[in-house]
């Protein structure tokens, strides 16, 4: 259930403060809030509550206010609920009227807004916050360089890709079969408690062969590729024990059963690299918990390789639009007609000049 708050926009000269004086309205909560039209996002939030079951939700601006913080400050859900009970501006941020030294949410709460905000929701709430009014008009595509009403131009479009890093360990392929084959021992665990026949897993001998290799500061070539077989090895025996007691997969629950299918790919990956001699291989996973991760080689000084999602970024009147995004890498250069037609979708006309990196004369050449 969902109780609207019909209330004006909190003052900040109106928070109280136990401790005595007042917030300062050039603080950057302060302005940010004031950019947030919370009353018309209200009205879109609402509607995933039901009208008069359940218990009260937490308001929309605490929620989305939390969302904020968190992404904005690179928090966990724990320091983001910390730093809000110790911040007086940033309980002002998320709509209180006062400061309290108790924390206004759980942590586990996050998890239920990022839920309740989806990807739909928050791209509405863009537009509200940007002005942007999107139009259906795609008769007159080719038309840029037409006269006539139409080909109106205004506006810069500053168009680049970015990675956005995902929060990983970073990935080694030693690393990785070790993980790898713990995760597998710890199946065959469970399944044989099923099937009451435990088969060998050396995992004494595997485990100190890898820590022997990882206390080497530089190992050879030669040294590499013998620690990658032998790992290789103990996963691929652990990989076809469990298909000997495949009868009693029901025993694992659904994260477990989703490791193991994760663990098959990357031994496929991994053996096709280490057979073929090479360092990478189509959908490479570089972590089980998030196998959807890619590395994306990116070619800067002092990180050549980042580990996440590549976005292509519009920048229009100091917003930035997020044109197209995806775990696998692509050439940006290729999209730059797209975000021209985004751009007049959202603004009603295509930009008067267009800046980009060089690697964009791809297209124009």
């Amino acid at each position: 259930m969902y109780r609207k708050k019909c209330e004006e926009q909190l003052e900040f000269k109106d928070f109280y403060l136990p401790f005595g004086g007042k917030l300062d309205g050039n603080n950057r909560w302060v302005k940010l809030s004031q950019l947030i039209p919370w009353n018309e996002i209200e009205n879109i939030y609402e509607d995933n509550f039901s009208k008069d079951q359940g218990a009260p939700a937490k308001p929309l601006r605490m929620a989305l206010g939390a969302l904020i913080i968190k992404e904005r400050c690179g928090f966990t859900d724990e320091e983001t609920v910390e730093q809000i009970r110790e911040n007086p501006y940033l309980q002002y941020f998320i709509g209180m009227n006062e400061f309290s030294n108790d924390a206004p949410f759980e942590a586990s709460m996050m998890v239920y807004f990022r839920k309740r905000l989806n990807a739909s929701t928050l791209s509405e709430v863009n537009e509200m916050i940007t002005g942007v009014k999107r139009t259906d008009d795609t008769n007159n595509e080719d038309d840029i360089d037409k006269n006539g009403p139409e080909s109106k131009k205004e506006g810069k479009l500053l168009a680049d890709a970015t990675c956005a890093p995902s929060d990983i360990r970073y990935p080694t392929d030693m690393s990785l079969l070790d993980e790898a084959r713990r995760k597998t021992e710890r199946i065959i665990d469970i399944l044989y408690s099923g099937s009451g026949n435990k088969p060998r897993t050396y995992r004494e001998k595997a485990r100190k062969e890898f820590v022997q290799f990882i206390h080497q500061k530089r190992p050879g070539s030669k040294k590499v590729r013998k620690a990658i077989r032998r790992q290789l090895g103990y996963i691929a025996r652990n990989l076809r024990n469990i298909e000997k007691m495949s009868d009693f997969i029901y025993l694992l629950n659904k994260r477990e059963y989703r490791d193991l299918l994760v663990i098959q790919e990357l031994y496929r990956q991994q053996k096709k690299m280490y057979d073929e001699k090479t360092h990478s291989v189509e959908s490479r996973i570089v972590s089980i918990s998030q196998p959807h991760v890619r590395p994306i080689v990116r070619g800067k000084a002092g990180r050549p390789v980042e580990f996440g999602a590549k976005i292509e970024l519009a920048l229009v009147n100091g917003y930035a639009f997020i044109d197209h995004m995806s775990w696998e890498n692509f050439n940006e250069s290729c999209l730059l007609i797209d975000q021209i037609k985004s751009y007049k979708s959202n603004f009603g006309c295509y930009p008067e000049s267009v800046h980009a990196d060089k690697i964009y004369k791809i297209l124009i050449n």
